[in-house]
């Protein structure tokens, strides 16, 4: 995991703008739907049989990976040698499923913590030793833990499962981690077997039952997190000057949702929205929505892996990132300007309670595998996603591909496929078209850096229309 990349980055010149399904195509997604029919036969065949969760989430991401572009032809080879004699019944039955196994949770099931008897709440208040002060990090992390987020996750890692995920990006129990979900504390009195009311202010959030406390290598995890040690990496300077010696690990009991001033609703509340049966394209972001952006996510739609029908669930990051970020509050009021103004059925828009840490590529797994839990099929996968630059002299740590390279190696294995971010680019001739495209035609590229835009929005100049959406742009100099 140090990340020292040699692939050539893929090619998106001959990316699909508009969807063309010829008679081939169609033929083959016949079969593809076939045989994921046919191996969810056999998921239901031996699903008894599976007993840890790892074993239930490895036959479900091989159902899922049925669905795979180049895998079609296996699935249904290797089915029929085994299912010739299923009855029509069953076949059919195995078809109608095949909407209900779109986008199965991380493990095979959304946690559930969530306490909703105020008897129970008030008795598991009661039964705590002492109380815990949640800084806003922290509290991001419990809240996804609680609200089935970080599925299959039901605490904070103990250090078995810590070192595991550093050092292999995985569970004990097998299952992939991108990055460790921890606890941290300079207390020196918590001890093992209290119990802890963890807290946002005066509100009881959740409970902890501390069952490991430790000293963790916090050199080894950004080594191995980060791919650096050094501290111009905002992620390394976060876990050596803002986490605390100790990380305490246990399982939760959730009492309650953090206030916020921006709604997040749970996984299980944003799956209830979505589209039953349509393949559902996450979005990631932690700035606001551009022009460029949003031709990104749209055109998504049209990738030869999403079939029709598919919509968007752009599902921007509304906690702590970096110092030099926009504010979550802000950036989430841009979103809501833009979704009223777009008012498109295809994209959904929803908010996350998640800390940045701006790993780069294990970053990009850890968003996949929340995405997957709220319920998404397929996620885009940005150039240099979830990167940083130095602090000091403004390099980048991560390649522009690295990400995209990682996510679909691992993409299989979790049940998700990605879909590449284009290189998008305005042009005077032919508006936003890829890169590659405006270089062959000839066309003229229109310009405008990011510290332009910054400069311009403080100056108060006018804002071209190709580059953001004046709704946007109104909101960011109403909060400047």
């Amino acid at each position: 995991h140090t990340y020292s990349y040699t692939k050539t980055p893929m090619d998106t010149s001959t990316y699909p703008l508009t969807r063309r399904m010829n008679g081939k195509k169609a033929a083959v997604a016949s079969v593809a739907a076939a045989a994921v029919a046919l191996c969810l036969v056999a998921y239901a065949a031996t699903a008894p049989a599976l007993g840890s969760a790892a074993a239930r989430s490895a036959a479900i991401n091989r159902v899922n990976m049925a669905r795979m572009p180049g895998m079609a032809g296996v699935a249904y080879s290797g089915a029929m040698g085994g299912l010739r004699r299923q009855s029509l019944s069953a076949f059919s039955s195995a078809v109608a499923a095949r909407a209900e196994l779109k986008s199965v949770p991380h493990g095979g099931k959304l946690t559930e913590l969530m306490l909703k008897d105020q008897a129970a709440i008030d008795a598991a208040i009661a039964s705590c030793d002492r109380d815990f002060e949640l800084n806003e990090r922290q509290l991001c992390d419990v809240e996804l833990i609680i609200n089935g987020g970080f599925s299959p996750l039901t605490g904070f890692l103990n250090e078995d499962d810590y070192n595991s995920v550093v050092e292999n990006m995985r569970l004990t129990n097998g299952l992939i981690l991108g990055l460790p979900v921890v606890l941290d504390t300079n207390d020196e009195s918590i001890a093992v077997g209290q119990k802890m009311l963890l807290k946002q202010g005066d509100k009881p959030i959740a409970t902890i039952k501390v069952e490991s406390k430790y000293i963790p290598d916090k050199v080894k995890e950004c080594k191995e997190n980060y791919g650096v040690t050094t501290l111009e990496h905002p992620g390394c300077l976060m876990v050596a000057t803002e986490r605390g010696k100790y990380y305490v690990g246990g399982t939760l009991e959730g009492l309650a949702l953090p206030d916020r001033v921006f709604p997040c609703r749970t996984p299980e509340e944003v799956r209830s929205t979505l589209p039953a049966g349509k393949d559902v394209v996450a979005f990631q972001c932690r700035n606001p929505v551009h022009r460029a952006h949003y031709e990104l996510f749209t055109r998504a739609l049209d990738a030869e892996n999403v079939e029709d029908g598919g919509v968007v669930l752009v599902h921007p990051t509304c906690g702590p990132t970096q110092a030099d970020d926009i504010p979550g509050i802000v950036r989430y009021k841009t979103y809501e300007v833009l979704k009223d103004e777009k008012a498109d059925p295809r994209i959904f828009w929803q908010y996350l309670p998640y800390s940045m840490h701006m790993a780069g590529p294990r970053e990009a797994i850890q968003h996949m595998i929340i995405r997957k839990n709220y319920g998404c099929t397929h996620f885009i996968i940005g150039r240099d996603m979830a990167g940083s630059k130095s602090s000091i002299t403004g390099d980048d740590f991560y390649g522009a591909y690295d990400a995209q390279d990682f996510a679909k190696a691992n993409a299989p294995e979790l049940g998700m496929q990605t879909v590449p971010s284009l290189n998008l680019v305005h042009t005077v001739e032919e508006g936003y078209v890829t890169a590659d495209y405006a270089q062959d035609k000839g066309l003229t590229i229109n310009k405008l850096s990011g510290t332009k835009f910054r400069k311009m929005l403080r100056a108060g100049e006018d804002i071209p229309e190709w580059f953001a959406f004046k709704s946007v742009v109104d909101v960011l100099r109403a909060n400047a």
